[in-house]
């Protein structure tokens, strides 16, 4: 009897829906005939195909495997909760025997049993993409282009993210070990068994307590695991000496294994398993779904808050994934084998799947229950792990919780739960010794956030901390974790200046609302007692201070990042001094908006207090804030004042690519502040900029001092230069005094910048003349730019200049208009030498060229054509 009817279990999974169907129909018949004989032949049947199991499956045989998982699944399926119960409540070890046979078969020990070609053929893929970058880009171009007032969420459907994902990334997935033994039809076949059994035993009223008998079983070898990792770091061992110890390897593997049945049992607890089993029985009436009963859900989320309690250890997260990460950071540099690098590798994919279908699982209560803020850290410190399996695990799983929480994108997702991501970075910020990874976790939740402007209210203490890392003692003990703060604290920037953007309109839009108001007073229109009420009044009051602060909330943050950044623009490393004038753009475009938002809401605040007066609620004087300290917004120009003397040191750098960022920083800076702040300092420093401009490319250059010979070299900082033993081609040379051309010109075309020219504008346009006569190829287009602009400055010096060598070797000299003028002879005597040209008095030293004539010709005549002859009656 038992032969015929496992042939019946076998064809009730088959591939062909009729013969499954008629299987089913046949075995339902069979089932609910009630008979004792039956059961017990199901019984003895499930028992020895639970026993057999782990023999086939490493068999290395698949139809053979298939079809024993296949019959084994239907038996506990029409068996039933009484079938599974009877076996496993027996005892404690009839439930850990259970456990151990889907070890065995689901173990990494049979990693390479399996042919060579299968192997290579079920490798997947190691590259792709993270769909939170395609993500990213779409919620900063909405944000931009359409003006969204949430990251994008107006053109977003809240179906598409998880069906999305879903398609590239299935949860719960077969484990990445797995490939190596079966095919996904097997491991659906065991995951399937394993989910059953799980829903059987928690909906079995004669099993209560069980359940959390074999999630303990699972939970025990975590905890041996975490007792093995904490015993390493209380002795101190290195990683190799505990990898090296019998024993200590395999635990993680069978943690891995722990996790993935946990997982599959979890998950058969879900109403999305429920639907998976009634469409492959097509059946709707055997079991019964967990979800109705309130007992039984609040002992399925104890269970769930066990297993993350042991998921999220911070022992198992400390383990490496590769050379790159903890050995290099405790000077280890032994031999390890890279398969344990893989095996830890897919403990942590495996754990991040689980909290995956842990929110499937529990849907909205995966938040409400306190697990999303628990989890959502960790997830988002593995979006920049170097493992890319890890780091694709938390991006699909991310998106799959933001889908189930009603986030239309992570950005959402993390917006709202920024304040317990931000406690959390705020809490290891300060123990960076056990935690370096945090500046990297900090810029990738402002990268998923997109602008990051909702959150910046929260970022005034990390800021805090950040500053304080960036400092010289931060920079001493941590000099590895310099630029990631540097990358983060970009990212702030970037953030605070989207949001002061719209800072100005805002206050002036505000001012025109109070001064309408106050023109209506003043006409009698309204604005008496009777038509303004106090309330009222307060109410505008209160939105007048809430955006006050949180204008200096803007201008602050923008403040610190200054201050945090500014000593590393003469940082001899080129990736932490770019990335510092890229703060110091941003941070000063910030503070000038804040300080034009001041203007206004200071006028805005005079218009509100004439109001009250009027009215005669003096009451409300004191909530206007009129004791307030005003200097604090004076925070543009004390800036400035204490970031140029590093942009000085910048230009005094060897570090050619800073220093032509430092050229459009310095224009943005002067354009901003106004060129008559900085009329003094370029006069006093302008040296260090014009000498680049002095000398030819094509010469080679001597050290103008003693101390740019042997730099002054701090003794924690690295020796970038000395490295260099070649001096910078002649094209990078030519490429740095462009740059310098195209600030001469962009500060001269500019009314607000041009005044900090003034002092030094002589030297400027001889130095730019005698460039352009010397005919170099590269440079006539800048030179003639940089012309253009100090004409629009001073016209008949840049002509004196300019006529000087051009009318020197001219033969036909025109005649003066009238007698009234003298001839040019007389206004510009021939020089006896090249060394008597004006532009060689006005500008020190010649380009190191002889002057071409030809170039000279070229020159002269545009600037006629474009300024000279335009400007001659102006």
């Amino acid at each position: 009897m038992l032969f015929p009817q496992e042939c019946l279990f076998v064809l009730v999974c088959d591939d062909s829906e009729d013969v499954s169907s008629e299987a089913q129909t046949f075995t339902e018949i069979l089932v609910s005939s009630g008979q004792n004989q039956i059961e017990q032949d199901m019984s003895e049947v499930f028992s020895r195909l639970l026993e057999k199991l782990p023999r086939v499956v490493m068999a290395d045989e698949e139809s053979l495997a298939l079809s024993h998982a296949r019959k084994l699944l239907a038996v506990t399926y029409y068996g039933g909760p009484r079938l599974v119960a009877d076996y496993l409540l027996v005892s404690p070890v009839a439930a850990a025997r259970f456990l151990d046979v889907f070890a065995l078969c689901l173990s990494q020990n049979s990693v390479f049993t399996g042919p060579l070609n299968q192997l290579a053929a079920k490798r997947p893929l190691k590259s792709g993409f993270m769909h939170s970058i395609s993500e990213i880009k779409a919620i900063t171009s909405n944000a931009h282009e359409e003006k969204s007032e949430f990251l994008g969420s107006q053109n977003w459907n809240k179906s598409r993210p998880y069906e999305h994902v879903k398609n590239e990334y299935e949860l719960p997935n077969m484990p990445p070990w797995f490939v190596h033994v079966g095919s996904r039809k097997l491991y659906q076949a065991l995951s399937g068994i394993l989910r059953l059994v799980s829903l059987y035993i928690f909906t079995d009223s004669r099993s209560e307590g069980s359940y959390s008998v074999l999630i303990d079983i699972l939970l025990g070898h975590f905890r041996n695991l975490t007792s093995e990792l904490r015993t390493r770091e209380h002795r101190n061992d290195s990683w190799q000496s505990w990898y090296k110890r019998t024993g200590s390897a395999h635990l993680v593997r069978r943690a891995s294994t722990a996790s993935c049945i946990l997982n599959e049992m979890i998950y058969g607890l879900s109403d999305q398993a429920s639907t998976s089993f009634n469409g492959m029985f097509r059946n709707k009436g055997i079991y019964v779904n967990s979800n109705g009963n309130e007992n039984a859900r609040i002992h399925l989320i104890d269970c769930i808050g066990s297993i993350l309690h042991e998921y999220l250890s911070p022992e198992i997260w400390n383990i490496p994934l590769g050379f790159s990460d903890t050995l290099e950071q405790f000077g280890e540099d032994g031999d390890i084998n890279l398969h344990v690098f893989n095996d830890n590798g897919m403990l942590h994919q495996v754990i991040i799947e689980g909290i995956g279908i842990f929110n499937i699982c529990l849907g909205e209560e995966f938040s409400s229950s306190g697990f999303l803020h628990t989890s959502l850290y960790m997830l988002l410190e593995n979006i920049i792990c170097s493992n890319f399996e890890v780091r694709r695990a938390s991006d699909s799983v991310l998106h799959v919780i933001s889908a189930t929480q009603n986030c239309p994108t992570v950005g959402h997702l993390v917006l709202a739960n920024s304040d317990y991501v931000i406690d959390s970075i705020c809490r290891q910020l300060r123990h960076l010794d056990l935690n370096p990874h945090v500046p990297n976790v900090l810029s990738a939740m402002l990268s998923f956030v997109g602008v990051a402007d909702k959150i910046l209210p929260l970022l005034e203490e990390p800021m805090h901390a950040v500053s304080m890392e960036l400092e010289i003692l931060g920079r001493h003990h941590h000099p590895n974790l310099t630029l990631p703060f540097l990358k983060a604290v970009a990212e702030i920037a970037k953030a605070s200046k989207h949001e002061a953007d719209k800072l100005p309109n805002q206050a002036e839009s505000y001012k025109k609302d109070m001064n309408a108001k106050m023109s209506e007073l003043n006409s009698g229109i309204c604005m008496n007692a009777a038509n303004m009420q106090e309330e009222e009044l307060e109410s505008i009051i209160f939105e007048f201070n809430d955006s006050k602060r949180y204008r200096r909330i803007v201008g602050s943050i923008a403040g610190s990042c200054l201050v945090s950044v500014t000593p590393l623009i003469a940082s001899a490393d080129p990736a932490s001094c770019l990335t510092a004038l890229d703060v110091i753009e941003d941070g000063i475009i910030v503070l000038s908006k804040v300080e034009e938002a001041y203007k206004h809401e200071s006028e805005t605040k005079e218009a509100i207090r004439e109001i009250i007066e009027s009215c005669s609620f003096y009451n409300l004087l004191d909530t206007l804030g009129a004791d307030e300290d005003e200097t604090v917004e004076n925070r543009l120009l004390p800036a400035v004042n204490k970031i140029w003397p590093f942009l000085v040191s910048c230009f005094r750098s060897k570090n050619l690519v800073a220093i032509k960022k430092c050229c459009r920083t310095i224009t943005t800076v002067v354009q901003i502040c106004g060129g008559d702040f900085f009329s003094r300092r370029f006069h006093s420093d302008g040296a260090h900029f014009w000498k680049l401009l002095s000398t030819s490319p094509f010469q080679k250059k001597k050290p103008f001092s003693k101390e740019e010979r042997t730099p002054l070299q701090l003794p924690y900082r690295k020796s970038w230069t000395e490295d260099s033993s070649s001096n910078p081609s002649e094209i990078s040379n030519l490429k740095l005094q462009i740059a310098i051309l195209e600030m001469i010109s962009d500060l001269s075309k500019n009314k607000r910048s041009a005044p900090s020219l003034d002092p030094v504008f002589k030297k400027i346009s001889g130095v730019v003349v005698g460039i352009a006569c010397s005919g170099v190829k590269g440079l006539q287009g800048a030179c003639e730019n940089a012309l253009v602009g100090l004409a629009s400055v001073d016209p008949d010096l840049v002509w004196l200049l300019l006529a000087d060598v051009y009318y020197s070797r001219k033969g036909n000299i025109p005649c003066p208009p009238s007698d009234e003028f003298p001839e040019i002879g007389e206004v510009l005597p021939i020089p006896s030498s090249s060394k008597e040209y004006l532009y060689v008095l006005y500008g020190g030293q010649s380009y190191g060229f002889d002057v071409d004539f030809n170039a000279v010709e070229i020159v002269y005549k545009k600037l006629c054509a474009e300024v000279f002859t335009s400007q001659t009656y102006k």
